[in-house]
């Protein structure tokens, strides 16, 4: 799924500027924000928590920035194929949605944990976040 063909739930509004982007795993969820006006972003957090708890700590993030949108990782195969943690991204970016009430774009993140390591990066999770907001970024009109 690349970023231009992404799927979505809700409309992203129109003139939208501030995007937060989660980098979902089973264990922790990096945390980028970013600005559709100067198309760049940057890593926030990392969240390393379950259940309640994770919820209770990205909805304040939420709350934090204000963001227009959610941007969600999902990943897969290199050659494109679901596997079983995109179907649990993808649960991830549909609770969020409901949570949050804010549209969520989901854009393919394969690579961008390992691109994140390969940039030396201190929190991964962050900047894998972050390489999937601006990937995003860069596909908007």
């Amino acid at each position: 799924m690349s970023a231009a063909g992404a799927r979505r739930w809700g409309v992203v509004p129109a003139g939208a500027q501030l995007f937060l982007a989660f980098d979902w795993g089973a264990r922790r969820v990096g945390v980028a924000s970013g600005n559709a006006v100067t198309r760049t972003a940057s890593p926030l957090t990392t969240v390393a928590a379950e259940g309640d708890e994770r919820w209770r700590r990205l909805l304040a993030l939420i709350a934090e920035w204000q963001p227009h949108a959610l941007v969600v990782g999902v990943p897969s195969h290199p050659d494109g194929a679901a596997h079983e943690q995109t179907a649990r991204a993808l649960r991830f970016a549909r609770q969020l949605h409901g949570r949050a009430g804010l549209p969520v774009v989901m854009v393919d993140e394969r690579y961008s944990t390992a691109e994140a390591l390969a940039a030396g990066s201190r929190d991964a999770d962050a900047a894998a976040a972050c390489i999937i907001l601006e990937q995003y970024l860069r596909s908007l009109p």
